[in-house]
């Protein structure tokens, strides 16, 4: 798809409009088939309501999962082909059999989170394409996928988990877990931006994803895209048409609202190898050379700098609180500190940007902290999640200003919350 093509999809309308209900099989029953007609019609409408396709492109015919990727689910998802030159360079990299590092970082999707064993998600699923079309060259794969983060921690965890390990590929997908249009489009920006300047010029994939009824923030992420020029997938514009119309049925690729089983992360697969397929075929028509990432912020990239703190490398003081682990990020996150009753936990630093990723958790044991900058209250972080779905880990930012100065920052427990417990997963600085 060219630009101008993605400049037109890029003026529609953010989605917002819950899923049709009931669409199924129609019998000879004439009021059945009244309904169907009318349920048709109406996913008509909501999808041209929402700029996905033309009257003349709206599906119509049931998908048949077995036969894979159709040609109008690829041409829909294929939102931007984008500069080609640093992708085509890792892949003649590879083909001159020099060792490369692929990587994706995300959330729980990209995790593997409800594929049957992790081997058919989609990750595993785009290593196996450069696994198979370069049997002779070591890939190394990354997976920073974490269920249930946004692109804000994203941005402050991505040099430790990812950029560490020196890639020539990434795949960045969040557009499910990043909910806010303001916050997230600027950690996003910055995420996209730290990855793009990293010192082995890696190509960057943008891949949009999408929950039952449409939501995403595929809209803002594309703004990103487009000002970079990326080459931009979205399984959203794979499913979303094909479930609004009634001709897939959602429980068909999966089992929640949100992630994609077996068949689901099959598509996703086949939508980059698709994508990939085509790239390696005109590899050797690309002679540009990669170059060091030099465009302007399309947002003000207040987290450039971004980076995590734990107990090792931030110097506290403790009232209440002590150094311990969790058992929800044990590999990725060890060092916390846990206060299981009340406290208050102090630090200096200098920063621009400060925030706190912290557990909630059901036990109904959680409570509320203040958090000041300088004496000022900025804020407040909650670690009751009684009644949720499961203990994990929250993101709040909680201070920005346009310069880096030296700040004190205070977290301390709230009237009623002296009894309470907080877990800091870590401080998160720019």
């Amino acid at each position: 798809m060219n630009i101008s093509k993605y400049a037109a999809i890029l003026t529609a309308a953010a989605l917002s409009s819950a899923i049709l209900a009931g669409c199924g099989k129609s019998d000879d029953n004439s009021s059945d088939t009244a309904a169907d007609t009318s349920a048709e019609q109406t996913a008509a409408e909501t999808v041209q309501t929402h700029g996905l396709l033309t009257s003349a492109a709206l599906p119509t015919e049931p998908v048949d999962l077995s036969a894979g990727l159709t040609e109008a689910m690829y041409e829909r998802a294929l939102l931007n082909e984008g500069d080609l030159t640093r992708l085509a360079a890792a892949m003649k990299k590879a083909e001159n059999g020099e060792p490369i590092t692929v990587g994706v970082i995300g959330g729980s999707i990209t995790q593997g989170t409800a594929a049957s064993n992790n081997a058919l998600c989609y990750a595993s699923l785009f290593f196996q394409w450069w696994q198979e079309k370069f049997p002779e060259c070591e890939i190394n794969t990354v997976n920073a996928g974490i269920g249930g983060t946004n692109s804000y921690l994203g941005v402050n965890r991505v040099d430790d988990q990812l950029l560490s390990a020196d890639p020539d590929v990434v795949i960045v997908e969040f557009s499910v877990n990043d909910t806010d249009k303001v916050m997230n489009k600027y950690s996003y920006d910055s995420l996209v931006r730290k990855i793009l300047s990293y010192k082995t010029n890696p190509a960057v994939i943008l891949l949009f994803t999408t929950q039952e009824d449409g939501t995403s923030l595929q809209d803002v992420h594309k703004e990103i895209g487009a000002a970079y020029d990326l080459p931009m997938l979205s399984y959203r514009e794979v499913v979303y048409p094909e479930v609004a119309a009634g001709t897939l049925a959602w429980s068909d690729i999966s089992p929640d609202n949100i992630h994609p089983n077996d068949e689901g992360h099959s598509l996703i697969g086949q939508l980059l190898s698709r994508y990939l397929d085509s790239v390696y075929d005109k590899k050797d028509t690309i002679t540009e050379e990669p170059t060091a990432f030099d465009m302007a912020g399309y947002t003000s990239d207040y987290y450039k700098n971004a980076k995590m703190y734990f107990p090792s490398t931030l110097e506290t003081t403790l009232e209440g609180f002590e150094v311990g682990t969790n058992t929800v990020y044990p590999d990725k996150f060890p060092e916390n500190w846990v206060s299981e009753g009340g406290g208050a936990m102090t630090f200096t630093a200098d920063f621009q940007t400060m925030g706190l990723f912290y557990l909630c958790t059901t036990d109904g044991k959680g409570g509320q902290f203040d958090v000041y900058v300088d004496g000022e209250r900025r804020g407040s972080i909650n670690s009751d999640f009684s009644g949720g779905w499961g203990n994990y880990g929250a993101t709040d930012a909680l201070f920005t200003s346009n310069t880096a100065e030296t700040h004190t920052v205070e977290i301390k427990a709230i009237e009623g919350s002296e009894d309470k417990t907080m877990t800091i997963l870590g401080v998160m600085l720019s």
